[in-house]
């Protein structure tokens, strides 16, 4: 396993709609791989393969509650609404109030090609979706209602200042990894989850 490089918007590949992997071989279980390693490295829940450059209907999520990997993810169904703060590990600096369905469940083949259903409630099911939404060349600044700057000392109570791209949210919190996994709403998984 190894970290790859992120790739950072406005690289076209981002805005790619990725391709179906129509044969899971080794070297999609070894992307599989350092795309998880890349995930935690970068302090991230989700990462999609045209993050690391590659345009392929893959994703790795975590909120906590262990590995979910998606190889040609589907949403088959969402309910309720969630309006909370994202990021994106490919646009770093920026992060933006996005409306969201509350739940949602998907569908997605393991690494053996195996298909299976993962149902998620809140940070879970953000995640999904924000994952699966780069897999159609779609990016969080393009549903966020608002969009704001946090500079980094500003979390750490240091002279530093949050600027704002549009009004930022009230009482938005700093999105790093702890802080995400400790105001998760949860979800659960049904399936083998191909971990």
């Amino acid at each position: 396993m190894s970290v790859r490089y992120i790739v950072k918007h406005p690289d076209p590949v981002l805005r790619q709609v990725a391709r179906p992997v129509a044969k899971i071989t080794p070297a999609i279980e070894r992307l599989l791989d350092d795309m998880a390693e890349t995930m935690y490295a970068a302090d991230g829940v989700g990462l999609a393969a045209p993050q690391v450059g590659i345009s392929k209907r893959i994703a790795v999520v975590d909120v906590g509650e262990g590995l979910i990997e998606l190889i040609n993810p589907e949403v088959l169904e969402t309910s309720g609404e969630q309006d909370g703060p994202e990021g994106c590990l490919s646009i770093p600096g920026v992060f933006g109030d996005v409306i969201r369905p509350a739940r949602v469940r998907v569908r997605a083949q393991n690494r053996r090609g195996e298909w299976f259903e993962v149902e998620g409630e809140g940070l879970l099911a953000r995640a999904l979706l924000h994952e699966i939404d780069h897999l159609n060349g779609v990016l969080f600044i393009d549903r966020a209602h608002t969009l704001y700057r946090r500079d980094p000392l500003a979390a750490g109570g240091a002279e530093g200042e949050t600027g704002a791209l549009a009004a930022p949210a009230e009482g938005a919190p700093a999105l790093g990894r702890k802080a995400r996994l400790a105001g998760r709403a949860g979800g659960r998984k049904a399936g083998d989850a191909g971990s």
